[in-house]
């Protein structure tokens, strides 16, 4: 099965969104030794080599696509990988993950919206009551009605970064849509090598001023299996399978998939030995009847036009 068909694209999809509940599972307490944003440089250092070298041997001519869009991929790396990697993981260090899950969950009604009001493409009600009813599932899942914990000027920090990290993905994603001369490695490859200078130098920057630590050697050597481990599987592969998902579906089904990120941190639970609570199996039956309201739907996404490049319309690839 290949992503060029419409199963194919969904279990690509499927794919991606659990192994980025095993970076939550393993990156979280990662980052309670490396800064965020030391973290986010040596994940994306060491999967922007791998993905050059496959790009190298795999792609269509992709260094003049670079040189044509290098400004282009400098922003969408920077937004999708950059912004995205290192807000989201400070503000879970400020707030609460059913907080964090919940806003990861708020990405398809941003697509939605921006589909709106940039391509000018009204949502079908279809599509939103399946983000509706995903969200739903999320929140069912993090419990967050049975958190009566005081939400403080950390928490709403930790949340706002959060939020806005969640905005650099979703223009990821939407630039994704709109280079159908791109296959999803180069997409993928070219945006990490384009913002990989920029992210290094915005780290560096911040290191001498002061504002983060730089990580002892020791540590980055300890860590270093966990950190291949995240380059390769949640970083190299999962963008990857991402990618050449929405490029087959479009990007507001894509987003939406993302609702499955909690829902599969569960399941890694349950895997190693840990059952779900009751409020958690609903959450994810709620979750899989958001996606199959959407994914099952006929004439749900625009994307299945094939030659339109809209947000939510990618052709498929050749």
């Amino acid at each position: 099965m290949t992503t060029h068909t419409r199963p194919g694209a969904i279990a690509a999809l499927l794919f991606a969104t659990v192994a980025w509940g095993s970076l939550f599972l393993i990156g979280k307490p990662i980052t309670a030794q490396l800064d965020p944003t030391w973290f986010t440089l040596v994940r994306y250092t060491l999967a922007t080599a791998l993905l050059a070298l496959l790009v190298q041997l795999a792609g269509d001519q992709p260094w003049a696509k670079l040189r044509r869009h290098a400004l282009r991929h400098s922003l969408a790396g920077l937004g999708g990988y950059g912004l995205f990697s290192i807000l989201v993981f400070h503000g879970l260090k400020l707030s609460q993950p059913s907080h964090g899950s919940v806003i990861m969950a708020t990405m398809p009604f941003t697509t939605l919206a921006l589909r709106w009001a940039l391509d000018g493409q009204r949502p079908p009600l279809r599509a939103v009551a399946g983000a509706a009813l995903a969200l739903a599932g999320v929140a069912t899942v993090a419990n967050l009605l049975g958190h009566a914990g005081v939400v403080n000027s950390r928490m709403l920090l930790g949340d706002a970064l959060t939020l806005a990290g969640t905005l650099g993905w979703v223009l990821y994603t939407r630039n994704a849509a709109t280079l159908p001369d791109h296959s999803p490695l180069e997409y993928t490859a070219l945006t990490a090598v384009a913002a990989l200078p920029w992210l290094a130098l915005g780290t560096a920057g911040a290191t001498l001023a002061g504002l983060i630590d730089a990580p002892q050697p020791g540590l980055l050597a300890e860590l270093a299996p966990q950190l291949a481990y995240i380059a390769a599987i949640p970083t190299v592969a999962a963008a990857l399978a991402f990618n050449a998902g929405v490029r087959r579906l479009g990007a507001p089904m894509g987003t939406l998939f993302l609702n499955m990120v909690p829902v599969s941190v569960i399941a890694l639970h349950a895997a190693l030995g840990e059952a779900p609570h009751a409020n958690e199996i609903a959450g994810a039956a709620l979750v899989g009847l958001g996606l199959a309201l959407t994914v099952w739907a006929p004439g749900t996404a625009a994307a299945r036009r094939p030659g339109s490049t809209r947000l939510g319309a990618a052709p498929c690839p050749r």
